[in-house]
This record gives structure tokens, sequence and C-alpha cells, in this order.
């Protein structure tokens, strides 16, 4: 017997898994995780299934994480949230923001579950989860030993931590600590936040803003399967930034901290006339770097 993955990706694929597993706790996870590697099954540990394309059958176990919580506790200058890896995190955006305890707006309606974030260090509009990460608290699987990294000790890059690396199928987040600093400062230097007032800015006009930006750019994936930004901004010298820039003068580009220059994804990806079909998969034709399904059916099929 099999079970359907359908849905368990926000592609809308149609595979099956031998086993899947709903974990609610540690326990359970581990369990899981033991008793498939007992088995010699391979072991597929996912969250809520945004950055995964199945291209065919999963012939071992999936173990959905869906260990919950929120747990908050307050210093003289910041706010400290210890929430479970399975909480949606637009969802933990959401509850920050209307209990007052702003700094997550900018990362409004990233799909994924809130123990994804530090493993490609999200980010959006300027914010990246290592601008509010504090801790991470992850499970060797072989031993159950439990590890707090601190922020500094994931080794956080650009869509990269320790996560992708030395700690990749050898360890399973269960926790992330976040520390939302009081002095809110707005972040507005992308996309339509640069339009908003500095002086005048609240929480809730970031989040509205963003949430708008995304939801123009990113079809529902109920109705089209997608796995929302597919690319890596690539991240260039500043002597090639140059060169291109010499070719297209208006490229978007932005310099970083270190002399390297970050280019649009996207709009390369405009460049080489990318926008709408390509076969069965395509770019969305009003951002070229959004990729999904051309149609249900055919993720159904």
């Amino acid at each position: 017997m099999t079970h359907s993955l359908k849905p368990w990706n926000t592609f809308g694929i149609d595979h099956c898994a031998k086993h899947i597993v709903c974990a609610e706790n540690e326990q359970q996870l581990l369990s899981a995780w033991q008793t498939s590697t007992r088995e010699g099954l391979p072991v597929l540990i996912l969250g809520e299934g945004s950055n995964v394309l199945f291209l065919e059958d999963y012939s071992g176990t999936v173990i959905l994480n869906r260990i919950k919580g929120i747990t908050v506790s307050e210093t003289a200058d910041a706010w400290h949230l210890h929430v479970g890896a399975g909480e949606n995190w637009h969802q933990l955006v959401r509850f920050a923001l209307e209990n007052n305890m702003p700094g997550l707006e900018n990362l409004a309606l990233i799909p994924g579950c809130a123990g994804s974030s530090p493993i490609q260090n999200i980010g959006a509009y300027g914010v990246e989860l290592q601008h509010v990460c504090e801790y991470v608290d992850c499970i060797e699987l072989a031993t159950g030993e439990h590890q707090r990294l601190s922020a500094a000790q994931c080794q956080f890059g650009y869509r990269d931590s320790i996560f992708k690396h030395a700690y990749q199928d050898r360890f399973v987040i269960v926790a992330v600590g976040f520390r939302l600093v009081k002095e809110w400062k707005p972040v507005l230097t992308y996309g339509d936040l640069t339009r908003l007032d500095p002086q005048t800015v609240t929480p809730r006009d970031v989040f509205d803003s963003v949430c708008h930006m995304r939801m123009t750019k990113l079809p529902d994936p109920k109705v089209n399967g997608n796995a929302g930004s597919f690319f890596k901004n690539p991240v260039v010298s500043a002597e090639y930034a140059a060169t291109l820039l010499a070719n297209f003068p208006n490229a978007p580009h932005y310099p970083q901290a270190d002399g390297s220059v970050k280019l649009a994804a996207g709009w390369l990806i405009d460049q080489c006339h990318l926008k709408g079909h390509a076969g069965r998969w395509r770019c969305r034709s009003s951002a070229a770097g959004i990729g999904f399904d051309k149609c249900r059916s055919c993720a159904e099929s």
C-alpha cells in the first residue's frame, strides 16, 4: 500500500510514498526515523512541501514535521519567541504582528514552516531570517542528542546555512528562537515599500504592502501548483557587474557590503524570453522568477 503525496507538496504532484508519518512531537519523529532506518528505508523529513518537486514515487518514509507551539518571553529591549518547527511561517508573522511584536512583517506570505526558515536563511524585501534568529534547536537523528545552535553557529549566508552542509541529513530542526527588538525600525528598501513614509509607517502598513506585492506576483498554489520564486539572485564581482551594466545600463543591481553586486535573477530570466509557457512547466507571464505547473491536470498526470 502506498500513500499520496499530493496534499503535502505545493506543486500538487500526485506521486506516492511507501509510508507517511505525521510527527507532532520529537518522540514521534525520532521513532518514525528509527523504525524506517531499521527497515532499510530512506527517510524524507518534510515541512509544507514548498521546496520540493517529486519526480517519481518515494520508496521510503516521508515524515511530516508538525511540532507546534509558540512561547513568548520578554526582556527590557526585546521579545523572545520559541517556535515549534511545524508552525506555519505566515501564521507566525501574523501572530507576532497581532500581538504587537513587529519585526517579521517583511517576510509575510513566504510559504513553508518555521522549522524550514533557517535552512536557507529565508529572506524578502530587505530582511533575512538571520536578522531576527536567536537560536535553532535541532536533534541529531542517529543519537537523539539535542543541540542548540546560536545564530552565529548556524553559519547563515545568502540562502544558505549549516543545515545545507555539515548538518544536512544528520539533524532535524525542532524549534527556532526569535529575538524581535522593541525599538522597531522599518526596512523600506525594496519594491512598493520605498513609497512608504519612514516617519509615519506602521508595521501593519509594511505587512499589508508586502502581502499585496506577493499576491500580485504569486499564483495561488491551490489553483496553479507552484514553488514560488525558484531562483537565487546571482552575486557577482563589481568588475563583472560593470561589464553587464555597460551593455545593459538599466539592469537592476544591488551593491553589497563586501563590494560584490547582487543581480536580479527575474530580470535575467526575462531577458531570455522565458516568461509564459515552456512545455508542461512555465515561468509566470507577470513574474519571470515564478515557476509553476502549466495546469493542475499536468501536475496530476
